[in-house]
């Protein structure tokens, strides 16, 4: 009996989830709608097409007082869902559970603290493999923001 307790608390400690994941992000001093224009040129140049525009943004201020709050949290916020077929095949081929990780994400939002302000980021991919990925967002990113 102590082994399949042990053996379920194994078991419940392996599925659990990790949740902390940095995330690498720029400050930009120029408006949203520049910033999401650009970062939705910079992927479309780049070849790849964008699976879905989350617009969080929209969605927490819509559900805000339905939920009990009475925070803004953002002016605006999207998050752009894409995926690259060559770079993906690169990374899964090196490790095929990094399927988990895509379509890629890119966000873009500004306060109303700061509406002059807009950050945009990803999140960063954990392990070696995913260099490649880190690398296309990022470079997607700067592309965006200084081009």
């Amino acid at each position: 009996m102590p082994n399949r307790i042990i053996a379920l608390i194994a078991a419940i400690f392996l599925a659990t989830p990790a949740f902390a994941q940095d995330i690498t992000s720029w400050v930009v001093d120029d408006s949203f709608d520049n910033v999401a224009f650009s970062v939705e040129s910079a992927i479309l140049d780049s070849g790849l097409t964008i699976d879905s525009v989350s617009h969080v943004g929209e969605m927490l201020e819509r559900t805000r007082v339905d939920v009990g709050s009475d925070i803004t949290l953002y002016s605006e916020g999207v998050v752009y869902s894409f995926c690259s077929a060559s770079v993906s095949r690169d990374v899964m081929e090196v490790d095929i559970m990094n399927i988990a990780f895509c379509p890629y994400g890119i966000f873009v939002f500004s306060t109303p603290e700061n509406p002059d302000q807009t950050t945009v980021g990803h999140r960063f991919m954990p392990g070696d493999s995913m260099i490649p990925v880190n690398e296309m967002l990022s470079a997607i990113i700067l592309e965006a923001i200084d081009g």
